[in-house]
């Protein structure tokens, strides 16, 4: 299944996607994509909706806007350094472990939407990943398991400000959490659609031109053994998403660096799963 929430900023109505592109409404059985709706089998019961008929549903108009595809987690957690040419752009220091992070969950937005350039911002970066959404409440898990704590996969933009993240102290949250810095989707499709996760092309283009081209299997830590390496640290609630980290080609790794500007178009996308695309505007 692919879902996706549609409507006005705050007031987002679940829809799911059907088989000819079209979006059903389903609010009829759904009060929305949250941590109740994964925590209490609402995927199996949308399934079976599905399966028989969609009873109840009306089709959404095409020019609705769309929302982010799950409504805002209790947390997003982000993998730092997760892939080997990204490790060379940024310090050359590999990591041993996981390097983890958290964004503002006010970050979190619609992959429609501007990015707004913060006051005091010089450096905007952008960073296409993908995105874990948890569909069980996980602590402990083992890595053989992992797949069993997972509702489905989307596609995320971790927008940084690299002069916050780097020169401001060192805390990478205050580079990483402006509004606007997490835009989500188009959909999340669900694991059973996406066989395997580290087996996935992503790519971003900053004005039409392509900048980062990468493959989640080149991850140093599979999805698998990242589910498992953060439930031992924080117990992940059903929606929580897990940003997995981002390939080479960043503005910061140019030389000279390359970040955006007012008036700049982002686009990024995962195979099998969507794409988006944004403008970069002043706050």
């Amino acid at each position: 299944m692919r879902l996706v929430r549609f409507g006005e900023v705050g007031y987002e109505e679940p829809g799911v996607v059907l088989e000819d592109g079209r979006v059903m409404d389903a609010s009829a059985v759904v009060r929305d994509y949250d941590e109740g709706f994964f925590a209490c089998g609402g995927l199996e019961s949308l399934a079976q909706w599905i399966e028989d008929g969609c009873v109840g549903g009306v089709l959404v108009d095409e020019g609705m806007r769309r929302g982010a595809p799950v409504k805002r987690p209790s947390k997003i957690i982000c993998v730092g350094k997760n892939y080997m040419d990204h490790v060379a752009e940024f310090d050359h220091l590999v990591p041993e472990e996981p390097v983890l992070f958290m964004k503002a969950t006010s970050a979190y937005c619609s992959p429609h939407e501007d990015v707004r350039i913060p006051k005091g911002s010089e450096k905007l970066d952008y960073e296409v990943e993908l995105a874990v959404v948890i569909g069980r409440t996980a602590s402990y898990v083992q890595q053989k398991d992992a797949r069993e704590y997972i509702a489905g996969y989307s596609v995320i933009c971790d927008y940084s400000e690299r002069s916050f993240q780097k020169e401001r102290s060192g805390q990478w949250v205050k580079g990483k959490s402006a509004d606007t810095f997490a835009p989500m989707g188009p959909c999340m499709v669900t694991k059973d659609e996406v066989p395997n996760p580290n087996a996935l092309r992503l790519w971003c283009k900053v004005n039409g031109e392509l900048r980062q081209n990468g493959w989640t299997g080149d991850m140093r830590f599979s999805v698998d053994s990242l589910v498992s390496y953060i439930s031992g640290f924080m117990t992940l609630l059903p929606g929580d998403v897990i940003a997995t980290g981002t390939p080479g080609g960043v503005g910061m790794g140019f030389k000279p660096p390359r970040y955006l500007q007012v008036g700049n178009s982002v686009e990024f996308g995962i195979e099998g799963i969507g794409e988006n695309r944004q403008r970069v505007v002043a706050f």
